[in-house]
């Protein structure tokens, strides 16, 4: 029995955070500037009730209430951002075993998620669809100080057509079994879009086209017409929320740009005009070019439908010729990585294949970082080492701008000035 209670002492003595009532000073070997690109060397962050107070600090002025942070050999870099999280999703259970787990059961596995992706450096998460609200209910249970994990922005139920990517086509018709978020119309979207916000939604998504893992579907077919996305965008701006949509195929695309959404997600079959409208109208591209590799190594074993292994087979060779042309061109992009169809502490992963398709890694920890802060509106406030914002810091032994899979193995990890995690460079 001691042996058992010691065993899960070290498991979960890294995610104890500890707080302290004083100053807490950070030093290191240098922190990065996110925007210039630059290191500055022999930094002394400041933390204070959850804020960076100075970049450039004494230790020597440290009482003996502040705590000291000495990071040698190691750099400081802001906390990343996810922008396509799926963080009440069991990455083992695909297919048909996706209808085993209750809301409930759900939301106790995202706890767990929210954990690992916090600890891997990932310290804010737009989770884009999730059942019963659970990524509310997460968000909520994770600012009480309930459970640990990353700062959440949450969409709630995404918005789908009838039998579309966002709907539960799993079942036969004797079930009536039909997703929560399913709204056909513009009257329909606006009412769903609203009835998200009365229960909590910080940000709307929905399905304008077809996908990968859904049965049925047609991965470039347009759902959503025109008139209904422009809808759902108008609703939501009006209530202060942004909006991400899921869109695959060319003309659903474009559709879901000319009605005004702030990011696409996936822009897999994106073309020239595709982009060239995203850079016009400043629009947000989230492209998961990581999640290929998971679904076709490990998903069959998994469960993963034939018919979803087969869309994959044509869309996630495409996507990052894509995201080659996209990057190549400027469109804005942020790294968003649909974690939940993989392990969600693999979410770094991504950025180096962000760098082998196309990015400098300058570029990809901008996307990861100031990027998606913009993209959220709350770049005042997060998304660089900057002093009067929340202290999200990292720390890597070694230079990521000259080996980006240093972020693959985040040592360091402070969210909001509290700290999750501190291991030696080893």
């Amino acid at each position: 029995m001691r042996l058992t209670y010691l065993l899960l002492l070290s498991i979960f003595s890294v995610a104890a955070p500890a707080t302290f009532a004083a100053q807490t000073y950070i030093s290191a070997d240098s922190a990065l500037d996110i925007t210039s690109g630059e290191w500055i060397t022999d930094p002394v962050l400041i933390v204070e009730n959850g804020v960076i107070v100075s970049m450039n600090g004494d230790i020597g002025n440290a009482t003996s209430e502040d705590h000291i942070v000495e990071l040698q050999g190691m750099r400081l870099l802001p906390g990343l951002f996810d922008m396509h999280v799926h963080i009440t999703s069991d990455p083992s259970l695909q297919g048909y075993n996706r209808l085993r787990p209750s809301e409930l059961r759900s939301v106790l596995k995202g706890a767990s998620n929210a954990r690992d992706m916090l600890l891997a450096g990932v310290t804010t998460i737009r989770n884009l669809g999730a059942g019963g609200h659970g990524d509310v209910a997460l968000r909520d249970a994770i600012e009480d100080g309930d459970v640990i994990g990353p700062r959440i922005f949450a969409a709630g139920p995404s918005l789908g057509v009838t039998g579309g990517h966002c709907d539960n086509n799993l079942l036969p018709k004797r079930y009536e079994d039909t997703a929560a978020g399913v709204a056909d119309g513009p009257w329909e979207v606006t009412r769903k879009v609203r009835e998200n916000i009365k229960y909590g939604s910080d940000v709307i998504k929905f399905c304008a086209t077809g996908g990968v893992m859904s049965k049925g579907t047609k991965v470039g077919v347009q759902q959503y017409t025109l008139e209904e996305m422009q809808a759902i965008v108008t609703e939501a701006h009006r209530r202060g929320r942004t909006v991400a949509a899921h869109a695959h195929g060319t003309e659903g695309i474009k559709a879901a740009i000319e009605a005004g959404v702030d990011s696409v997600e996936h822009a897999s079959f994106i073309d020239d005009e595709g982009i060239a409208l995203a850079i016009k109208n400043g629009t947000y591209l989230s492209m998961d070019i990581y999640v290929t590799e998971y679904i076709l190594g490990r998903g069959a074993k998994l469960g993963i439908l034939e018919e979803s292994l087969a869309k994959e087979r044509t869309v996630g060779a495409q996507q990052r010729k894509n995201f080659q042309r996209a990057v190549a061109a400027g469109a804005k992009m942020v790294l968003g990585t649909d974690a939940g169809i993989f392990p969600h502490d693999e979410s770094p992963k991504q950025l180096s294949r962000m760098v082998q398709f196309g990015m400098t890694p300058l570029m990809a920890v901008q996307a990861a970082t100031i990027n998606a802060a913009d993209l959220l509106q709350q770049k005042e406030t997060l998304g660089s080492l900057t002093v009067g914002k929340s202290a999200d810091i990292i720390a890597v032994a070694g230079n990521p701008l000259d080996k980006i899979e240093l972020l693959e193995d985040v040592k360091f990890v402070m969210k909001d000035g509290v700290i999750y995690k501190q291991k030696g460079n080893d």
